[in-house]
């Protein structure tokens, strides 16, 4: 009896055995069929276990050619394998267990399938960067934070050394010390120079300083503005002669090709102050001064030139050069009335009738030519002709030339003139075949011979 109830209770046992055998073997099937399904037709899941497995590098998934599915407005069957566009539309039937792809709804992914070919590789990661890309970003960030951080060291650098503007303002306010503008500063040397109370010494340094002001245009118009320029114009007439030199230095400066305040020296008088100065008994050194003041006043001046040949200032400059002792200033008279001739003879050529007529009236009106012609100019300049330097002969030449229409009568009966010019043309041709000896063919003293030539050749 205990053997009959024995072998039953075995015969359940090995049955139990065997039926869990079969159930883990189709389990295990059936989840190899699952793995194998969605593998080949999830290719994001397949993604996610190739970046965690390292067996299949970067190079590999690129060279991979994949079987590209082309979706169209309706749902169809997506085979395992087969890749789809991004942007398309992706579901699973649940009643066939089977994916199905779309082109979703609207027409901008028209034109991305028509650019495509079939069996063209799909990029199915658009969006996504190589691992160069990354390696050359992440280089760039680190040379930005090295950049900026060099930036905040250099200001840091610059901050240790100086100081802000506003702490130097209040340093300077605490030492009574003010920040001047160029107006303020010319305000205070004119007040400095006008005074009663300062001596010859302050005078004299209040116009030097001034001096270097007034040559910028703007600061010579601010001068004319608070009625310093009438201050310094009345300088001339001070009893010291280092006043008026000053005075006539800062003029010069302030009336170089600055039209506004020209007009405003002629009103003020500084003109007839000039010339007396030059036409009577002065220092050397004041009458240079004075003669600088003057020609910055007659250049590109017309009005001005008017009124000088009115006031005889062509007789003051004669006066000037036949005195002993001023061969210097001879020199620079000749180059002023050079600059005044050719400046006029330019002015009244064709191209400046057309496009200044105004201009060129004014120009007509001063004459200048038959003034010098009655005064004597054409035998003065000749006979500096006969000067040392080569500079000096340079100029008086070309000064020859501009008087030669007024002056080639007297020109060619000047016997002195002739003889002059050919013992120059022959020290010249020697000096010329020493530089070509030299090697230089075009120099100096071969210009000078061709000055010379072309002079006598205008005066036959």
């Amino acid at each position: 009896m205990a053997h009959q109830v024995f072998l039953p209770s075995k015969v359940s046992l090995l049955g139990i055995v065997l039926w869990l055998l079969a159930s883990a073997y189709l389990s295990s099937c059936h989840n190899n069929h699952i793995q194998k399904y969605f593998s080949s037709s999830s290719p994001e899941k397949s993604n996610i276990q190739e970046k965690k497995k390292e067996a299949v590098s970067e190079e590999e998934l690129d060279n991979e050619d994949l079987n590209v599915f082309y979706p169209t407005k309706q749902w169809q069957t997506l085979q395992p394998g087969q890749a789809v566009p991004a942007g398309s539309h992706v579901r699973l039937n649940l009643q066939t267990g089977e994916r199905e792809v779309k082109l979703p709804d609207g027409e901008k992914y028209q034109n991305n399938l028509k650019e495509q070919k079939k069996g063209q590789r799909l990029d199915l990661n658009t969006h996504g960067f190589t691992t160069q890309d990354l390696k050359s970003a992440l280089e760039k960030f680190k040379e930005g934070a090295g950049a900026e951080k060099e930036d905040k060291a250099r200001q840091e650098e610059v901050r240790r050394r100086f100081r802000p503007i506003e702490d130097l303002k209040k340093d300077f306010e605490a030492l009574n010390v003010v920040i001047e503008s160029d107006l303020q500063i010319m305000v205070r040397l004119i007040n400095q120079f006008n005074s009663t109370s300062t001596t010859l010494e302050e005078k004299i340094m209040a116009l030097y300083d001034l001096e270097y002001y007034v040559h910028q245009m703007d600061n010579a118009r601010d001068l004319l503005s608070f009625g310093g320029l009438q201050v310094v114009i009345n300088g001339l007439n001070s009893t010291e002669n280092l006043v008026k030199e000053y005075s006539a230095f800062v003029l010069g400066a302030a009336f170089s090709s600055n039209p506004k305040v020209q007009v405003e020296a002629i009103e003020g008088g500084a003109l007839q102050k000039l010339l007396v100065i030059l036409a009577t008994d002065h220092p050397l050194t004041v009458k240079k001064k004075a003669l600088f003041a003057l020609s910055s006043l007659l250049r590109h001046f017309p009005y001005a030139q008017q009124q000088f040949l009115r006031l005889g200032g062509l007789q003051a400059l004669r006066s000037l050069v036949q005195e002993s002792g001023m061969e210097v200033l001879a020199v620079r008279v000749v180059t002023l009335l050079y600059d005044l001739v050719t400046e006029k003879m330019l002015v009244e050529t064709t191209e400046h009738v057309q496009d200044s007529p105004e201009k060129v009236q004014q120009y007509r009106q001063v004459e200048l030519m038959p003034g010098l012609q009655e005064q004597g100019w054409c035998a003065i300049v000749s006979g500096l002709l006969g000067l040392p330097e080569h500079d000096t002969r340079e100029k008086v030449l070309r000064t020859l030339s501009a008087l030669l229409s007024p002056c080639r009568a007297r020109y060619r009966q000047d016997v002195l003139l002739s003889s002059t010019l050919q013992g120059l043309r022959a020290e010249y041709q020697e000096l010329a075949a020493l530089e070509q000896r030299d090697g230089e063919e075009n120099g100096y003293f071969q210009e000078m011979l061709g000055t010379i030539n072309g002079f006598l050749q205008e005066l036959r």
